[in-house]
């Protein structure tokens, strides 16, 4: 264990800030990650405080209620595994659940385990700062409160701030403007309306497939066509749920060491190593059985370009199998991209929407978007008037929810200066110059490329084993080194190297916002690769780590809740 001296160690620490309010550790963030870190510092017996910037628990669900809104992972998956009496006490509806039935577990969750009297809703944190003579985290509120604790935890996730669209005039628009992810809570009625939708990641397609066949017009404005597959949702029964009750164990076994944290189905068979019509036979039944099956079917899509293109054009040529005009049918093929480089999408009716004559296809590549108008949206060939505009054009993701307020570290260095250049980090849970400040789903990890509840309790775990180390051997502060970190990113670097994602002009590498760093930062090795080297991390002694050692507390400072309150992982 590398344990250093603080240059502050032997002076006492500064008194308390007049008004502010002491915990011992601070949580932003109430999604999933959130939650689960409230649920597991308090019964561990630490005094905490969790901040949400939205009216309840639930993240990405409370905010995306748009139409059509669902998950595209199986739903029992894409939930807790912490609690088997949750497990068996819930009971999933539908394959792929959809936000109010993710809203509905959500909001189970939370009473189940009294966690809402520990979040502050509708509040954002407008600056954290690292008191380096008082070892504490110090954050400021909008409404103007100030919270210190040893530790604090981002749980901000990597789809949480929304980006606008880079087109002129959009205020301007006279008619009912609506983001996808900042969507009302009352019901939108689109009968009789002219609807336009911008954007065609997964939200768009949800939206489209949704709105369609409802609105008197819909004009879907497309800049990039998005690779898409029948999801083939399925309703639950209730023998089937049985089962799954029964062995959720090895279900969430098999999750934990998958490279995707879930259990749909991997093969290490390559590409060429079958025959062409094997390989059409396996992309034929990949097809049937919906999800993210195709993905799974072939262990090399990633890094074999040729074998991606083939996969590419076998779903290219899907879709005028579908849509009955040719030319809207061109026009909705993905090309230039290899396929699951973006964000792979599933759908029910997508292509199906293109066939109602209400319904259509503003090609953006051929047509570009000048400007929003009064009226509506005006492409080079003239404008389009609409009654509706629907902006489904993401996030910035993966860093911009930690370089939307000031975090600032030891010695006034910020977030914002550390990731100028991209996102690093080690392991995507701490950064070096910024003690005892930890994050959740960060973007040096597996993130985005894997099932997120899955990365979020084996990050809150990690975090709370740290916190057990320190408290144990009574440490201050830890964070990584400079050489761990730089370890880190150059595996993050090394493995990045080879994946075709690099090869499309996304999120996941930052395209998607004006003037951000691009490049690959997320770890693509996998979700069971990652947690190797998490565990690796702690095995060796937290070498990877510098430590502070304890300082004089003065009479009254607040301790921990209990003597001895922290618990192995």
């Amino acid at each position: 264990m590398n344990v250093e001296t603080s240059k502050n160690s032997n002076t006492a620490p500064a008194p308390a800030r007049p008004g502010a309010r002491r915990v011992d550790v601070l949580v932003v963030g109430g999604g999933f990650g959130g939650m689960y870190a409230v649920y597991r510092f308090r019964e561990m017996g630490l005094r905490l405080q969790a901040f949400e910037a939205g009216g309840d628990v639930g993240g990405v669900w409370y905010w995306n209620r748009y139409p059509g809104a669902r998950v595209d992972l199986p739903s029992i998956d894409y939930s807790y595994s912490f609690s088997p009496e949750i497990e068996q006490e819930w009971t999933w509806s539908e394959q792929f659940a959809a936000q109010p039935e993710l809203l509905r577990y959500i909001d189970f969750v939370a009473k189940k385990l009294s966690l809402r009297p520990h979040f502050q809703f509708n509040t954002r944190v407008n600056r954290a700062h690292w008191d380096e003579a008082r070892s504490l985290w110090v954050l400021e509120t909008d409404r103007g409160e100030t919270w210190e604790a040893p530790y604090c935890v981002m749980a901000t996730g990597p789809l949480s701030i929304p980006k606008e669209p880079d087109i002129p005039g959009v205020q301007r628009f006279k008619g009912r403007l609506l983001h996808a992810a900042k969507w009302p809570h009352e019901p939108v009625s689109y009968k009789g309306q002219r609807v336009g939708v911008i954007g065609t990641g997964s939200t768009g397609i949800q939206i489209v497939q949704e709105v369609g066949p409802k609105a008197g017009e819909l004009f879907v404005f497309q800049r990039t066509p998005s690779f898409t597959m029948p999801m083939r949702n399925v309703d639950l029964d209730a023998e089937y749920m049985a089962e799954v009750k029964r062995n959720y164990a090895g279900i969430r076994e098999a999750a934990r060491n998958s490279a995707v944290g879930g259990t749909r189905p991997q093969s290490t068979r390559a590409f060429f190593s079958v025959t062409r019509a094997q390989r059409q036979a396996l992309l034929e039944d990949a097809w049937k059985q919906g999800g993210l099956a195709m993905l799974g079917t072939f262990s090399d899509l990633m890094i074999n370009e040729e074998a991606n293109e083939q996969v590419a054009e076998f779903v290219r040529n899907r879709i005028p199998e579908i849509v009955k005009d040719p030319v809207t049918a061109e026009k909705l093929k993905p090309k230039g991209y290899p396929i699951f480089a973006r964000r792979p999408c599933l759908d029910s009716s997508y292509y199906e929407t293109y066939n109602l004559p209400s319904v259509h296809l503003v090609d953006c590549l051929t047509d570009p978007i000048v400007e929003i108008t009064e009226k509506g949206v005006r492409t080079e060939s003239g404008e389009i008037e609409l009654d509706m505009l629907i902006l489904a054009t993401g996030y910035d993701g993966l860093t911009g929810a930690l370089m939307a307020f000031d975090v600032i570290g030891r010695d006034g260095r910020k977030v914002n200066d550390k990731w100028k250049d991209g996102a690093r980090s080690y392991l995507g849970l701490m950064m070096e110059g910024f003690p005892n400040l930890f994050m959740t789903t960060g973007p040096n990890g597996p993130a985005a490329l894997a099932n997120i509840i899955r990365i979020s309790e084996h990050d809150v775990d990690w975090i709370a084993g740290a916190i057990t180390h320190m408290h144990r051997n009574g440490l201050t502060t830890i964070e990584p080194t400079s050489r761990a970190e730089e370890d880190w990113m150059g595996v993050v670097r090394n493995l990045a190297k080879r994946s075709l994602i690099n090869k499309a002009k996304t999120w996941w590498v930052g395209a998607n916002v004006k003037d951000k760093p691009q490049g690959l930062t997320l770890f693509t090795g996998g979700f069971h690769a990652y947690r190797q080297y998490s565990a690796a991390a702690v095995q060796d002694g937290y070498a990877s780590f510098s430590f502070g050692p304890p300082k004089a507390q003065p009479q009254g400072e607040p301790r921990f809740a209990a003597a001895d309150p922290v618990t192995g992982v």
